[in-house]
C-alpha cells in the first residue's frame, strides 16, 4: 500500500504545484512521472534495506538466485527513477518500469498465494489492482510521449500543384 500513497502522494504534489504556477510542472505527465519516480525511488531502495529478506522471500522457487534478481530489480527501479525526471529519456524508462512491473508479478502472485497471516493490501485482489494502477501509470506517460512525438512529426509535404503555370 505504501508504494501506492507515494505514487498518489507525489503525483498530487507535482499538481499542486503546477497549480500554484511552478511552469515545469504544468503539464500533467510531469507530476505523474515525479509521483513514479517517488514511488520506484522508494521501492528500489527498499530492495536493499529493510524490506530486502521479504522481497527475496517473494521470488517463486523456480527462478534462480533470488537475491541477485533482487539486486537487480532494485537497481532497474533506481535507475528507471532517475530516468523519468528528465524528459528525454521518460518514455523509455516507463516503457522499462512497464516491462519490469509486468515481469515482476509473478512474484507477487507468489506472495499472494503461498504467504500466510498477510496483509489485506498483499493479497491477490488488492495487490493485483494495484499493480494494474502502477502499470497504467506508466503507460500513460509512454502513450503521452508518443502521441507527442508523432504530432513533431513533419507533416508530408503536399504535392505541389499539377496545373501548368504561366
Amino acid at each position: 500500500m505504501a508504494p501506492l500513497m507515494f505514487l498518489i502522494g507525489g503525483t498530487l504534489a507535482g499538481l499542486v504545484a503546477g497549480r500554484a504556477g511552478v511552469r515545469r510542472l504544468r503539464p500533467w505527465p510531469v507530476p505523474l512521472r515525479g509521483g513514479l519516480a517517488l514511488m520506484f525511488t522508494v521501492t528500489g531502495i527498499a530492495h536493499f534495506v529493510g524490506m530486502r529478506q521479504e522481497l527475496i522471500d517473494m521470488i517463486p522457487p523456480a527462478l534462480p538466485a533470488p537475491g541477485f534478481l533482487v539486486t537487480v530489480t532494485g537497481v532497474l527501479e533506481l535507475a528507471g527513477a532517475a530516468g523519468l525526471l528528465w524528459g528525454r529519456t521518460a518514455p523509455w524508462a516507463a516503457g522499462g518500469l512497464s516491462l519490469m512491473l509486468v515481469g515482476m508479478f509473478p512474484a507477487n502472485v507468489h506472495l499472494a498465494l503461498n504467504g500466510t497471516d498477510l496483509p489485506w493490501d498483499d493479497r491477490l485482489a488488492p495487490r493485483t489492482a494495484m499493480q494494474v494502477v502502477f502499470l497504467a501509470a506508466t503507460l500513460a506517460v509512454v502513450a503521452h510521449y508518443a502521441r507527442e512525438a508523432r504530432r513533431a512529426e513533419p507533416v508530408d509535404a503536399q504535392p505541389e500543384d499539377r496545373r501548368m503555370k504561366v
